[in-house]
């Protein structure tokens, strides 16, 4: 295949013969290499954790939840309601509110959910979660997460005392603590809920609250998690504008947006490594174009037009781009298919702890590699390359032929 003038004449100097610019243009690519597979890899195990917070949460919550300014008293007919909606998968009630729980000398306090088992285990995961006891609850049982099981002193079969808000209410009336008993123990590997929440039964929680009947909201699960937005517009229009509807998406948007920040941010950051190559590459051309100031004076002296020899030192950019774009990618790839390993390498061999256990509770470095990210990642990067040869190739094409000749 006959190749241009210019791409021929670029493939040909980037040929290492007997001088140093070869092991400059080996520095440029291996820069442009470390940028890629730095930003594949970062914005990857961002994506990772993005996913697996969604996860977390999605365990513990269902996709919507339904409540109103009101107690909802007519629950049969609501979930029968609710449940009729394309999309819905099943429904379940809750009560929900802060309470004071006491074992021994330590005092917390976490949020309290009433539930009704047969109905929770249809729209919540944390059956799947239990790592001690059972999940159903009787009228004076509790079920909570590990963390703070652990931070209360607590296991199985022990009694804790629950002081219900209303205590602080009226001065006059006094309102004993309910003494519940631990039967399950759950842990969903995130510590809002982990730490933050209990479970007991929903007549337990209306007996807390000062409810006599009726619950507080109804939790809806979906088809399709990540269209839950579609079954909310029908369930709004189904149930009419007294009720509120809202997805878990719209309950968790501060977190999914600090989220996206700072991936955004990270990628802005760490794509300065990436310039910081590039201005590698610059220099190389710069160096090239001094050393091979007689060819291109001869060049020009033959009748090549300033457009063809700017053109050539734009190809060496850019295969250098190429070049260590693809390495880039495949080095990211490489060292996130073998990141666990790496990190228990590390652990072992130095005792560094990239992610502790204590405070992430993961026992792997989640990942979630986007070719939506890889394809921005590397358009980005061979702009930037691409350009790192403007001022080289505009030095190259402004040369006189016969002022080039005669310095020679």
């Amino acid at each position: 295949m006959k190749l241009p003038f210019s791409l021929f004449l670029a493939l040909k100097y980037l040929k290492p013969k007997r001088t140093f610019v070869s092991v400059i243009t080996v520095i440029s690519i291996l820069g442009v290499m470390l940028g890629v597979a730095v930003l594949i890899i970062v914005l990857s195990v961002m994506s990772g954790f993005d996913h697996m917070w969604r996860d977390k949460i999605l365990s513990f919550n269902a996709h919507i939840t339904v409540n109103h300014h009101r107690a909802l008293d007519d629950v049969e007919d609501l979930l029968t309601a609710i449940e009729s909606v394309p999309g819905v998968q099943a429904a379940a009630p809750y009560v929900e509110g802060l309470v004071f729980m006491q074992h021994g000398d330590r005092i917390f306090t976490p949020l309290l959910r009433g539930i009704d088992p047969v109905y929770e285990v249809r729209v919540s995961r944390v059956p799947e979660h239990m790592v001690a006891g059972h999940f159903d609850v009787e009228y004076e049982e509790i079920i909570m997460g590990r963390d703070l099981a652990l931070q209360m002193g607590v296991r199985l079969g022990d009694s804790i005392l629950v002081y219900s808000p209303q205590s602080f209410i009226s001065p006059d009336e006094i309102r004993l603590p309910e003494e519940l008993t631990v039967v399950g123990i759950y842990e969903l590997g995130m510590w809002d809920f982990d730490m933050g929440y209990t479970l007991t039964s929903i007549g337990m929680a209306q007996e807390l609250y000062g409810r006599e009947t009726g619950v507080q909201a109804i939790h809806v699960m979906t088809d399709e998690p990540y269209r839950a937005h579609l079954v909310a517009d029908r369930l709004q229009e189904h149930l009419g504008p007294h009720y509120e509807v809202r997805t878990w998406m719209e309950l968790n948007r501060q977190l999914f947006a600090a989220l996206r920040v700072e991936k955004n941010m990270m990628f802005f950051l760490l794509i300065f490594i990436t310039i910081v190559a590039a201005f590698g590459i610059t220099n190389t051309l710069i160096t090239l174009t001094v050393q091979k100031t007689r060819e291109i004076g001869l060049l020009k002296s033959l009748g090549f037009s300033s457009g063809s020899i700017m053109r050539v030192f734009f190809w060496q950019g850019w295969i250098e781009g190429v070049l260590g774009t693809l390495l880039g990618i495949g080095t990211g790839l490489l060292i996130l298919r073998y990141r666990n390993d790496l990190m228990f390498w590390l652990s072992t061999q130095f005792g560094w702890e990239l992610f502790p256990k204590e405070l992430y509770h993961l026992s792997e470095i989640p990942a979630s590699t986007s070719s939506f990210d890889i394809l921005l990642i590397a358009i980005s990067v061979m702009v930037i390359c691409t350009l790192a040869g403007v001022v080289p190739a505009y030095r190259a094409a402004s040369l006189d032929p016969a002022r080039a000749l005669r310095n020679e």
